[in-house]
């Protein structure tokens, strides 16, 4: 059965879900980052999905990768799934502009991880739940 890890739990806010991942933000205000990790148990690769589910996988990525750079006007979306630190297999997409504070370095290990107050969580989500709406389920 499907299990969010710890360290991802404790990181991220839940948003909801799509047919295939469950859609976390990212709790560091300094970046619009958003994590989709699949339902799936004991994957901790993009090939070990079958062969459907990467297509979805796929297909919500570019979803969420084109949402955020709408929304949030971004000059750059960073697309990743290192997995160094957390197995679980889980995809990162980060807005990036030109004036954040570590361009056009990657954002892991540079600086501290800045939690959204209530009040930027909750305007936060309204914006991301408002443009991701289509797909979550």
């Amino acid at each position: 059965m499907y299990e969010l890890h710890p360290q991802l739990k404790q990181d991220t806010i839940r948003i909801g879900e799509f047919e295939l991942c469950e859609v976390l933000l990212m709790n560091d205000m300094r970046y619009p980052w958003l994590i989709l990790v699949p339902k799936r148990e004991n994957k901790a690769e993009i090939y070990q999905l079958t062969e459907q589910e990467q297509q979805r996988l796929s297909i919500e990525s570019s979803f969420v990768s084109k949402a955020m750079s709408v929304l949030f006007s971004a000059d750059k979306m960073n697309i990743a799934a290192l997995g160094n630190m957390v197995e679980q297999l889980h995809i990162h997409h980060i807005a990036r502009f030109k004036t954040d504070a570590t361009w056009p370095k990657p954002v892991w290990g540079i600086g501290q991880a800045e939690p959204y107050s209530e009040m930027a969580k909750n305007a936060m989500l309204s914006q991301l739940i408002q443009a991701l709406g289509d797909y979550l389920v």
